[in-house]
Order: C-alpha cells, then sequence, then structure tokens
C-alpha cells in the first residue's frame, strides 16, 4: 500500500509540476507579448510627437538640432525597432504554439539589441547638439522605458541586464563617445557614473518588482493548476465548497483504507418514462432532479462520487474523515426523500427514488492510467450498497440501509423496519438484515 500511495504521489506531483510548469511558461510569454505591444505603442507615440513638433515648430526645432540634424532621421531608429518587436512578437507565439519556451539567451540578445538602440539616437544627437547639450536633452530619458517595460518580462535578470546595458552604453556616450578622434573626454566622470549609477540600480529595482509579480502570477497558476488537478480527480460534478476545502486541509488523495458511508442513489423507471418525451426533456428533468439531491447531499458533507446514467454513487468519509458518516447520509437520504415528493407534487413528469447505503472500509484512492486518474473507492461495502439499492426494486421500497448502518444510528434510527435476512444476488448466503427507512 505504502509503494502504491508512493508512486501514486510521485506521479501526480511531476503531472502538477508539469502543468504548473507550462502554464507559468505560457504567462510569462504573454506578458511578454503585452510588453512588446506596449513598446511598439509608445514608439509610434513618440515618432508622431516627433513629427509634429518638426511640422508646427520647426525653427524651434532648427535651433535645438543647430540644423544639423532632422527630427525625421530619428525614424531610420525607430521603424528598425517596430521591425525588431514584431519579429520578437511572431517568434515568441511561434513557440507559444508550439508549447516551447523562448531561449533565455534569445532574451538576452533581445535586450542587447532593444536598448542599445536609444544608444544609436543618443550618438546621432550627439553628433548634431553636442555632448553636453545632448546628454541634457531627451535621448538619455529613453533608456527608462525600456527599464520600466523590463518589468513586464517577469525576470529579475533580465531587467537588471537591462539596466546594466543602459547603463554601460551611457556611460561610454558621455565619457569616451568620439573621445578617440581627438575630442576632449567629459571631465566630469563621477557624475555621469553616478548617473549611470542610478540607470543600473532602476533596472534592478524594476526586476525586484518583476520578480514580486512573477511569485504572485506563479501563486495564482499553482493554485489553478492544484484546483483543476483536485475537479479531474474528483469530477466536474463536486461543489466549489468541497474543491476548496480539499485544497485547503489537503485532504489525501492516494490509495488507502477509510471507513465510508456509501450511497447509491437511481431513478425508478426512469428509462420507460424518458422513451415518450425528447432528449432535451429528458436531459431537462435529469438536471433539475440531480441539481436538487446534490444540493442537499454538499449540505450534509457528502460528495458525488460518479453519475450512473440516471443515478449516482456518493460518499460520506471520503475523502474527508467523518466520525459520524452513516448519520450524515441517512440524514442527507431522508431530506432528499422529502425533496423529491415536493418536485414531484409541481410536475408533469413524477420520479420515484430508489436509495442504498451500506457503511463500512472501503479501498479509496487514485484509480485509472498515467494519463488520467479518477478518485473513487473499491471493495465490498460499494458493491453491497449498490445490492442494497437495487433490492427497492424487488421491495417496492425508498429507501434501505444495511445492518451496520442501523447498528451506526443507533436509537436515532427507531423508524427503520427490519426486513429480515434476504438474499442478494453475488453473495452466497442470505445477508444479515435489511432495513427499510422512509
Amino acid at each position: 500500500m505504502t509503494e502504491v500511495l508512493d508512486r501514486d504521489g510521485a506521479e501526480s506531483g511531476t503531472t502538477v509540476a508539469t502543468d504548473f510548469h507550462h502554464a507559468l511558461m505560457r504567462g510569462v510569454m504573454t506578458t511578454e507579448l503585452l510588453r512588446i505591444k506596449v513598446l511598439i505603442g509608445t514608439t509610434i507615440l513618440l515618432g508622431v510627437i516627433s513629427l509634429l513638433v518638426y511640422f508646427f515648430a520647426p525653427d524651434a526645432v532648427s535651433r535645438v538640432w543647430h540644423r544639423n540634424l532632422s527630427p525625421v532621421y530619428v525614424f531610420y531608429v525607430i521603424v528598425p525597432l517596430i521591425v525588431f518587436e514584431l519579429w520578437v512578437h511572431e517568434a515568441i507565439s511561434w513557440h507559444m504554439r508550439k508549447g516551447r519556451d523562448l531561449p533565455v539567451i534569445r532574451r538576452y540578445i533581445g535586450v542587447l539589441v532593444e536598448t542599445s538602440l536609444p544608444t544609436v539616437v543618443l550618438a546621432l544627437h550627439i553628433d548634431s547638439m553636442g555632448r553636453q547639450e545632448a546628454l541634457g536633452f531627451v535621448a538619455p530619458l529613453i533608456y527608462f522605458v525600456f527599464i520600466i517595460l523590463s518589468t513586464l518580462r517577469l525576470d529579475f535578470w533580465l531587467s537588471t541586464f537591462t539596466g546594466f546595458v543602459a547603463a554601460s552604453e551611457l556611460f561610454y556616450m558621455a565619457v569616451f563617445f568620439h573621445a578617440a578622434d581627438g575630442v576632449e573626454a567629459d571631465p566630469s566622470i563621477y557624475y555621469h557614473a553616478a548617473r549611470s549609477s542610478i540607470i543600473l540600480i532602476c533596472g534592478m529595482l524594476a526586476g525586484a518588482v518583476g520578480m514580486q509579480l512573477r511569485r504572485q502570477f506563479a501563486a495564482s497558476i499553482a493554485a489553478a493548476t492544484a484546483r483543476d488537478r483536485i475537479t479531474n480527480l474528483f469530477g466536474q460534478h463536486v461543489s466549489p465548497q468541497v474543491v476548496e476545502r480539499l485544497m485547503t486541509e489537503g485532504a489525501a488523495t492516494g490509495s488507502d483504507i477509510r471507513r465510508v458511508a456509501v450511497m447509491f442513489v437511481d431513478f425508478r423507471s426512469f428509462t420507460a418514462g424518458a422513451s415518450t418525451r425528447s432528449p432535451q426533456e429528458v436531459v431537462d428533468r435529469l438536471d433539475g432532479a440531480f441539481a436538487v439531491l446534490v444540493d442537499i447531499l454538499d449540505r450534509h458533507g457528502g460528495i458525488v462520487n460518479k453519475f450512473l446514467g440516471d443515478g449516482f454513487l456518493a460518499l460520506f468519509g471520503a475523502p474527508f474523515e467523518a466520525g459520524d458518516a452513516a448519520h450524515q447520509a441517512v440524514a442527507a437520504a431522508r431530506e432528499m426523500l422529502a425533496a423529491n415528493e415536493r418536485t414531484n407534487a409541481t410536475s408533469s413528469w413524477p420520479l420515484r427514488i430508489g436509495i442504498g447505503i451500506h457503511v463500512g472500509e472501503v479501498v479509496a484512492g487514485n484509480i485509472g492510467s498515467p494519463r488520467r486518474k479518477e478518485y473513487t473507492v473499491i471493495g465490498d461495502t460499494v458493491n453491497f450498497a449498490a445490492r442494497l439499492e437495487a433490492l427497492n426494486k424487488e421491495l417496492g421500497t425508498q429507501f434501505l440501509i444495511s445492518a451496520a448502518v442501523r447498528d451506526a444510528l443507533g436509537d436515532e434510527c427507531k423508524d427503520a423496519v427490519s426486513r429480515g435476512e434476504i438474499p442478494v444476488r453475488g453473495y452466497e448466503h442470505p445477508v444479515p438484515a435489511v432495513w427499510q427507512l422512509g
């Protein structure tokens, strides 16, 4: 049993880890696509502003650029940047369609190319305006656009690398650019070093913010992955409250032995009634009936383990421990019978319920193939509960319980009527007394 539990746990853990990694990868790449779109939009906006200034204030533009550079030349940088970002967007989209992550080296190359483009703009400004004027103009501020948007990469080191590239290239442009051509280097090296240091720190801060966003994003994905896994194991019919409790309490989903109350519910003569009605009428009636019964189960701490055509198997005591599983099951069954009578009173298609409950030990756990597992219970307790429910048809009753359930209820079951020892299909000898309730 321990080996089975360990193997199931390892397989489940591997599946969850794989699903989590894949979901996180897609999430990070989605924010990467968002960053690219915002960057392209910002670039276009800056280009439009440059054109407006150029056409509506040509004299001021000429004085700022000393008549040596037309702002239109900036589009020689903007257009390649947009083309490059569109190419990156397509590359990321392709990897997402293939279910692959973008190689890390390509991310760093992308950062280097992007962050170097403001340096080209700064070089054009220095050639036109001079070093001091260009460094005090808008070009160095463009680095912050890339640093801020690097937050959407959700990677500390990529944002830090963005800040490092921006700081290094700005420092080079301020201190060494054109120095080899005989132009004296700017003596205020500490001034430029301090400013570059601030840019580097901003990149690190952007990375810290991105990592915090990534942690929150990962926590949300982990919760969603765990919720999906629980839903897959226990079925779509498990209530949200049960899913939340499973996630909060961490109920064991490996194979183990539990004492549970097993309830089988079946609608009598449903097939005959369905034969004279349209498929949509059948589905609507069955869905309406199930909705009422499952809601009652939820309130009494039971779960529907699986639907069986026009019936279902419900459990009390699994996957959660319950010391009073028999009491909960019987109380739920009584309320279900009463609720069905009320529904029948207002319906043109009355349904008769058959319920059988037995309590005992079962093997509860994840059963199935490595690709698809389902939480279920196996054992003679389950088989006998199914036989009890089937006996309702022979005895003309609606609600039968086993002697084990009768003993568990004690004085709370004074209205139980013994039907004696009855032969049950699949058992060689008559079973201990079967009791009728309701």
